[in-house]
């Protein structure tokens, strides 16, 4: 086997209606970290759980260091020395650092040797952490690093990471690369799942690309261009989002003074917002989840009405309206959580449409719901966001992360609002459906609405952005335009530098 830690063989795994993996073979080598590059649906997810023993192969072998590798649930992964951080952190808000820690080992010590392990281990990589601290205090970037240190108490030979970096200043990626690195360099071999091409080029030795369940080719990202990547992980070339230029209109949204409690033990209160938002304009709103994204977008759709402070559309102060007055006055959003928040899980994508848009669509008529038309709607996002689905009749839980984000953030664009809030567009999307959802919010500021794009991703803000804000514990900085920042003083802004000249500079 040489250096090979991992060697996978034919994997095979269909469902109902789907072939998820066909016939995938790659090796991953001893103290590499691989890349496993592929558009939404390609596989990828599928993949990791059948190495990591949530999901059973129909075809095919694993070999992990030349011996039969086939683990039957995540236990018999850990024991062999494969450990995985999610995407979406498995912690209790309620309980310690330790106390999850403990939940996710299968013989933790006793709670003060193991509190003495975690401050050793987070010293020795970078990662410091209190193991007496409350997880629901934590910002989003020392939760994933119980995650990390869950894992490496563990002394895995293989770790698999799934979009480790979507929640993370600038400044946090590079001490979780500088960790990467280090475990690199004691051996350990990191599979790494990102749609962030420029960090995978940064990081990664070796990539693998997967398209409609098959393996299509691999690469040396330092060797290609993240275009190149991207085009070999959809097959085809695409557009890039075109910047626009040209004068703003006139105010459509100003607010003031705007605070709102917390909407429970660990939310975020809102504190003192303050923001203008022009006809034609995209305002980029940044942050590190858990610092009031959800409370803002609650706030301004109207979902949770604050207590404090002014919000005026179009001229017309909307403070006490709840989101049915304001979006029929024009004022729409899209939430972050897919389901359960921005599309019912159970519904079809009809019914789903129905949801949002029956008033501005026209998709009731003297109080009966008219099918026809609704379905009619729901296949136009369905084609012209390229939802791949098999119709308007599928379950939105049917659907993959990123294809039901492709069909909620079309859904409302199609509405044409005056004003579209939408927190993380790209979540979880492919580099080709991310550029044709980003045209898509540039597009409709052309003509003429104002957007308001509240993201992690800040290679996103700085493409679609006229200007930058960000959120910290609450508050709003004054926003900038994005011309004059960089990377360091956005990262900056993030972390709470608030009275810094740079971030009390009107665009």
């Amino acid at each position: 086997m040489g250096d090979t830690l991992l060697s996978i063989r034919g994997l095979t795994k269909a469902y109902p209606g789907v072939v998820a993996n066909d016939d995938v073979s790659f090796d991953i080598g001893q103290g590499e970290i691989h890349a496993l590059l592929g558009e939404n649906g390609a596989g990828k997810s599928t993949l990791v759980k059948m190495i990591f023993g949530l999901v059973k192969p129909d075809r095919g072998e694993m070999l992990l260091e030349g011996a039969g590798y086939a683990p039957g649930q995540p236990s018999e992964a850990r024991r062999s020395g494969v450990a995985m951080v999610f995407q979406h952190f498995s912690l209790f808000d309620a309980l310690s650092v330790a106390e999850n820690v403990a939940l996710g080992m299968e013989n933790p010590p006793a709670p003060r040797d193991l509190a003495r392990q975690i401050r050793e281990v987070s010293e020795t990589y970078g990662l410091p952490l209190d193991p007496g601290r409350t997880v629901g205090t934590l910002s989003a970037g020392e939760r994933q690093r119980v995650e990390i240190i869950r894992c490496l108490l563990q002394d895995p030979r293989l770790l698999i990471m799934d979009e480790p970096t979507s929640v993370l200043t600038p400044q946090e990626v590079e001490i979780l690369f500088q960790t990467l690195r280090k475990l690199k360099a004691e051996g350990t071999s990191i599979l790494y799942i990102s749609h962030k091409l420029e960090e995978i080029r940064a990081l990664c030795d070796a990539a693998t690309i997967l398209r409609l369940g098959r393996r299509v080719g691999t690469c040396i990202p330092r060797e290609v261009t993240a275009r190149q990547m991207a085009e070999m992980m959809v097959g085809a070339s695409f557009a890039t989002p075109e910047p626009r230029g040209g004068v703003k209109g006139e105010v459509l949204l100003a607010v003031a003074g705007l605070s709102l409690p917390a909407p429970g033990a660990f939310g975020t209160p809102l504190r003192d917002i303050r923001m203008e938002v022009r006809r034609g304009e995209v305002l980029g709103i940044g942050g590190v989840a858990g610092n009031g994204q959800d409370e803002l977008l609650m706030a301004l759709s109207g979902e949770r009405l604050a207590p404090a402070g002014t919000i005026r559309f179009k001229g017309t102060d909307v403070s006490r309206s709840g989101p049915v007055e304001r979006r029929a006055a024009g004022l729409l959003s899209g939430p972050e959580e897919r389901l359960g928040h921005a599309a019912a899980p159970n519904m079809s994508l009809t019914e789903n449409a129905v949801l949002t848009a029956a008033r501005r669509q026209g998709l009731v008529r003297h109080g009966l719901i008219d099918w026809g038309r609704a379905a009619g709607f729901a296949e136009e996002v369905i084609a012209r966001f390229d939802v791949r689905t098999p119709g308007p009749g599928t379950a939105a839980r049917a659907l993959s992360g990123g294809n039901l984000q492709k069909f909620v953030v079309g859904r409302e664009i199609l509405q044409n609002p005056d004003l579209f809030v939408v927190n993380q567009p790209t979540w979880g999307v492919d580099a080709a459906a991310a550029a044709a959802i980003r045209q898509a919010l540039l597009d409709l500021a052309a003509q003429g609405a104002a957007i308001i794009v509240i993201s992690q991703d800040l290679d996103e803000l700085m493409e679609i952005s006229d200007r930058f804000a960000a959120l910290n514990e609450g508050r709003l900085s004054a926003a900038r335009a994005v011309a004059d920042l960089d990377m360091e003083k956005i990262g900056l802004m993030m972390g709470g530098a608030h009275d810094m000249e740079v971030a009390h500079v009107e665009g």
